[in-house]
């Protein structure tokens, strides 16, 4: 049986991580036009450096939480069925032991030269002077998708979405496309589509089966079910 699970920042909330579109959340303290943008590095790159900076200590200081470590026990359980198409920048569903992740939105752990393409693991602290392992420019930028950038690996995610029998939609807003329009392709292709989410999400309707509630706690209640 093949299963997509499509995570948002929903699922790392309660390990300490901020959501984004909640009246609490990162867009509402920051401009995203300045930190989020190709522009707004072009403007102001400290600004965008050391706001990555800070939210790279805030992963490294957070752990996985419960719904992590259920969906690694999936995939354990069911090897070669489970993949996870992730919108999270952070690296919590590999700590808690997922192999198969796909990182549509960039890593918060990557460093990505603006001059060469070249990725290498991103120092704890970047600069400015940070410089490319590969050409030597000095032209480091967070390896993260910012608005108006295409996600990456889009062609792997619309082959693993046509093909699965289950979709997963686990902390997702329901706002951010091409991701947003994912749960309607699955249903589409034939799939039987599930919402985890703590309340409904923008796109309810397109779902067979809703679950509402904290990540921690209606994730590993779902695995449970699929591994009775």
């Amino acid at each position: 049986m093949s299963i997509v699970i499509l995570t948002g920042a929903g699922i790392s909330a309660e390990s300490g991580l901020g959501t984004f579109r909640d009246k609490d959340g990162l867009w509402t303290r920051y401009d995203l036009e300045e930190v989020a943008t190709p522009e707004g590095f072009a403007r102001n790159p400290q600004l965008v450096v050391d706001f990555y900076n800070a939210r790279r200590a805030n992963c490294l200081a957070a752990r996985p939480n419960a719904a992590h470590e259920a969906l690694a026990r999936l995939e354990a359980a069911r090897p070669g069925e489970v993949v996870i198409v992730t919108q999270n920048v952070d690296d919590l569903h590999q700590r808690a032991g997922s192999q198969s992740v796909i990182q549509m939105h960039g890593a918060l752990r990557s460093a990505l030269c603006a001059a060469c393409g070249h990725r290498w693991p991103a120092p704890d602290v970047m600069s400015l002077a940070t410089a490319c392992p590969s050409c030597g420019a000095a032209r480091a930028r967070p390896d993260v998708v910012w608005f108006g950038e295409i996600p990456y690996h889009m062609d792997e995610i619309a082959d693993r979405v046509a093909a699965c029998e289950i979709f997963v939609a686990i902390g997702t807003s329901g706002q951010v496309y091409p991701a947003a329009g994912l749960a309607a392709e699955a249903r589409r292709a034939g799939a039987h589509c599930v919402e985890l989410n703590l309340e409904a999400s923008e796109i309810s309707r397109v779902f067979h089966e809703r679950r509402f509630g904290p990540a921690s706690q209606v994730v590993p209640a779902w695995v449970e079910t699929l591994l009775g």
